[in-house]
């Protein structure tokens, strides 16, 4: 019985010892594995067993890779050495850095679990991945974050598999910097009846696209704002096509997302500006591939894109030195009577 237990031990312990120290750029030789099986886990375990237990994981399913090597003056087994032992991960170094960076830029993840998640990220490579990645620990703990954050996405997932709807509130914050109910001017906290469509990432957040049902268009709701959300059992979702822009939504979720640029659920309309060719590819980044280009100069160009109106003019507003809009004129209008109100707040101040 101790016998059998003993092998089971030793297989786990080289399992982890390939897991903990080896990648494509960290081998280890047999022998390197024996003082390791000594050193961590006291087995002391010769040559031959740690092969054996070595090809026994790889016809278990697991892919370890190894380098093969003649041995000079060797005949039938012992004529090969086996070297270079370590496992092949699902994710390179540079595929967990770009996972672990992706968690780092997120606005809506609590601080708590985002260390959570990048510790477990980390997991997945090599004790050597750990030196690259020393920037987890800059994270801030002062942004604000909704706690129940998973709990939620998980939810809103249920529902939109099972069409139902969902009820929840809405949160904001006062000037005291603290979060609460976005209420009516009753005091009542406001509770929002939502059919919900699709999630999806932008600027950095997660949101609902759904549509309030007693309205008949299409509504963007932040993930990390929705509280005390539940699922309304045999409520089913109003129709995409009974919603304005509900049929493009699921027909083209790409379009839609690049029509509103910031999240704002008003149509789209057709916009023409001029812009610097330096910017082309902010407009992409922006945008996407949907706009026809217009070459002017070799300095300019002239761009028609749908997009929704608000965010045009923020977005227009963020890009104001290298972007004038020509229609629709009143947009352009809007543009120029902030531009002038802007500029008057800060003439005659020292």
């Amino acid at each position: 019985m101790y016998a059998a237990q003993q092998k089971k031990i030793i297989i786990l312990a080289i399992l982890e010892i390939l897991e903990k120290h080896t990648d494509a750029e960290h081998r280890l030789s047999a022998k390197e594995i024996i003082d390791r099986l000594d050193s961590e886990y006291g087995l002391a375990v010769d040559r031959k067993a740690v092969k054996r237990n070595l090809m026994d994981l790889i016809d278990f399913g697991y892919e370890i890779e190894y380098t093969e090597k003649p041995r000079t003056g060797r005949q039938g087994e012992d004529a090969t050495i086996y070297t270079d032992w370590y496992i092949n991960r699902k994710f390179d170094n540079s595929e967990l850095r770009l996972l672990i960076d992706g968690l780092l830029f997120s606005k809506h993840i609590p601080y708590s679990q985002c260390k959570d998640l990048i510790g477990k990220l980390i997991g997945l490579s090599s004790r050597h991945f750990v030196a690259h990645v020393n920037h987890v620990y800059s994270l801030p703990e002062n942004a604000p974050s909704n706690k129940a954050f998973f709990s939620i996405i998980d939810m809103l997932d249920e529902a939109i598999q099972q069409k139902n709807q969902v009820k929840f509130n809405y949160t904001e914050y006062g000037a005291d910097k603290k979060k609460r109910l976005r209420s009516a001017s009753s005091g009542a906290p406001i509770e929002y009846l939502v059919n919900p469509y699709q999630m999806v990432t932008a600027n950095g957040r997660y949101y609902l696209i759904g549509n309030l049902d007693k309205y008949d268009d299409i509504a963007h709701y932040r993930v990390d704002r929705i509280a005390n959300l539940s699922i309304v059992e045999g409520s089913r979702v109003k129709p995409h096509e009974k919603v304005t822009g509900g049929a493009s939504l699921k027909r083209d979720l790409p379009k839609h997302m690049a029509e509103h640029i910031y999240m704002y659920s008003e149509e789209g309309i057709r916009v023409t500006f001029k812009a610097g060719r330096n910017i082309m590819s902010d407009i992409v980044d922006w945008f996407g591939l949907g706009f026809t280009v217009k070459e002017l100069d070799d300095a300019s160009v002239e761009i028609t894109v749908i997009v929704n109106e608000r965010a045009m003019f923020n977005w227009a507003m963020q890009y104001g030195h290298s972007v004038e809009v020509m229609k629709p004129k009143s947009l352009r209008d809007a543009l120029a009577k902030t531009a002038a109100e802007m500029a008057a707040k800060y003439q005659g101040v020292d």
